[in-house]
């Protein structure tokens, strides 16, 4: 599934910043509520992950997780992870930087 996932630089420096920042985090990729399809940053331990919840890879040694349902739907697309400038979505880590995660998508 690794090959499945890849992250830019700029996203690996993020990730860097926001380790040292908030601590371990992990990444759940949001599927079209509320905040749309922005993978959302976490502080381990903030998001209660499912039964139905699978690990699509890690990024910068930050676990990368989405619902089964959505793993369905993206299973043979490839998951760029990388940031833009602005603020992320409001239940992400990154709603109070200046930057944000977003997915970018490979056919």
């Amino acid at each position: 599934m690794a090959e499945r996932l890849a992250v830019t630089d700029e996203a690996l420096h993020f990730i860097e910043y926001m380790k040292k920042t908030h601590g371990p985090i992990l990444f759940y990729q949001s599927s079209g509520c509320c905040d749309g399809s922005a993978p959302m940053c976490y502080q381990e331990g903030d998001f209660r992950l499912g039964d139905a919840d699978i690990c699509f890879g890690s990024i910068g040694g930050v676990p990368f997780y989405m619902h089964k349902s959505q793993y369905e739907y993206w299973q043979n697309t490839k998951l760029i992870i990388d940031v833009a400038d602005g603020r992320g979505p409001a239940f992400s880590l990154d709603s109070v930087e200046d930057r944000h995660f977003i997915t970018r998508i490979e056919i």
